[in-house]
């Protein structure tokens, strides 16, 4: 079993957890000591308060939307996915971007994504000439109907 190392940078953050014994990733709180309003279509970064060490160079950490913020008040990373390299160490921070068109106050303690740690293949680069063909081919962007 790999193992995840977090340092609390401050004394109010939270450790990362599981709402759910089936949950795949770990819920982050946002460690703040006031209420932030992120208005419509602005983007804020919210600090956790933690910091991270992953097992090896053949993991990374991901944080992703949590479903009731984007699907409920359109609140959602504003990179998508965020990515934390194996040799970060710095606070975990949450760029979160209000895609509704109402204002969202994040609370002190909120949780405000959350966190999967998967490993990483890192192939040998090769570059060629030619890559194989396939059905599809080049066909990208909707070639495969709706």
């Amino acid at each position: 079993m790999s193992v995840l190392k977090i340092k609390r940078l401050r004394s109010d953050a939270q450790l990362p957890s599981r709402a759910t014994q089936g949950s795949a990733g770990y819920d982050l709180y946002a460690c703040i000591e006031q209420p932030v309003v992120i208005e419509a279509g602005e983007s804020v970064k919210i600090p956790t308060g933690i910091a991270i060490e992953l097992e090896s160079e053949n993991y990374v950490a991901l944080l992703f939307a949590r479903s009731s913020m984007g699907t409920k008040y359109g609140v959602a990373p504003a990179n998508a996915v965020g990515v934390i390299d194996s040799d970060y160490r710095g606070e975990v921070c949450v760029c979160l971007r209000n895609y509704s068109g109402t204002a969202y106050t994040v609370q002190p303690q909120d949780r405000i994504a959350q966190l999967l740690v998967l490993p990483v293949d890192l192939p040998q680069i090769e570059e060629v000439e030619e890559l194989s063909d396939t059905c599809r081919g080049q066909g990208g962007f909707g070639s495969t109907g709706r």
